[in-house]
């Protein structure tokens, strides 16, 4: 379902417009969450040693569970993987609704981690010839157990950031079309060790939130001890005011890409995977051990804490 467009004001040349008030449309947990979203089993686009399956069969392999209003997601990890065979079992699912002007705000307890492991929370369109022209937006991704978290948008030719802009993150790359970046994007790598991986978990996890706008977009996180959440991320309601939740993590403006032309509404996605063209890319750099794809395999009890724990997810427009 598309999301009708809210009214914004002029974005500012180094910070961000004054934010208009959003109404919660959807709140996510537990069995609502799982209902929310749809299981694809499908091949990899990312060329990862994984088995997406479908939601049955997902149930069946006990990789999905609900309690209250945690949802768990993870990968199998109890299974030595033939070399000739299909790759390790996990999941990806997107969202049955589309987005375009929006916040969204996770409640997450705990991401998989591990050496191999690839996990992602993003905005996209369902695969397609259409990508990336519609955009791509990774609110949390990770390799290899590396911090921090790098949020990062994906479009095609003629989008780029500009080099100062006003977020507490750092950036690695300002150009985002994915055929001369080598599909790297445009980059943020968050200020918060704590954003990603074990040292993510070891805290108890925290919130990531996002707001898309026809001007920009804005992710940010707080640690789930941290002093500085706003009460409208900690405790939702009905509205949200996001001028008053301080500089974000990372930000994106459209003071050089058209965004009305590089972002069409888009699902969110959330999927582990193994290996592939950036985990198994840099996994020996990361110090990781033996080869990616043979570590997979062959190590299941390794991916024990190779798992989603997501409390709620709550959608404002």
């Amino acid at each position: 379902m598309k999301s009708s467009f809210l009214a914004f004001g002029v974005l500012a040349v180094s910070g961000y417009a004054e934010a208009t008030t959003y109404s919660r449309t959807a709140s996510l947990s537990g069995q609502s969450f799982l209902d929310a979203f749809s299981w694809q089993s499908i091949a990899d686009p990312t060329n990862g040693r994984v088995n997406y399956l479908s939601q049955s069969a997902a149930q069946s392999a006990g990789l999905y569970s609900v309690s209250g209003n945690t949802v768990t997601l993870r990968a199998d990890h109890t299974t030595v993987l033939s070399a000739s065979g299909p790759g390790r079992n996990s999941f990806r699912i997107i969202s049955n609704n589309q987005y375009s002007t929006h916040v969204a705000i996770f409640d997450i307890g705990h991401m998989p981690e591990g050496c191999g492991t690839w996990p992602a929370v993003c905005k996209s369109q369902e695969l397609g010839a259409n990508w990336p022209n519609e955009g791509e937006i990774d609110i949390v991704e990770g390799v290899n157990n590396k911090v921090p978290n790098q949020s990062t948008l994906h479009t095609s030719a003629n989008c780029a950031m500009p080099p100062s802009r006003l977020m507490t993150g750092t950036s690695v790359g300002n150009d985002c079309d994915v055929y001369t970046s080598g599909n790297a994007g445009c980059g943020v790598h968050l200020a918060d060790g704590n954003s990603f991986g074990p040292n993510f978990n070891n805290i108890g996890g925290g919130w990531y939130a996002i707001e898309r706008s026809s001007t920009y977009i804005s992710i940010w996180f707080w640690e789930r001890g941290s002093s500085s959440i706003p009460s409208q991320v900690k405790y939702p309601g009905g509205t949200v005011d996001t001028s008053t939740w301080g500089t974000p993590a990372a930000f994106f403006p459209n003071t050089n890409c058209d965004f009305s032309s590089h972002f069409g509404p888009m699902n969110i996605i959330i999927n582990l995977t193994f290996c592939g063209d950036w985990a198994g890319a840099v996994y020996s750099s990361d110090g990781c051990p033996s080869t990616c794809v043979d570590y997979v395999n062959n190590n299941p009890l390794a991916f024990a804490n190779a798992y989603f724990e997501f409390n709620a997810l709550n959608i404002y427009q």
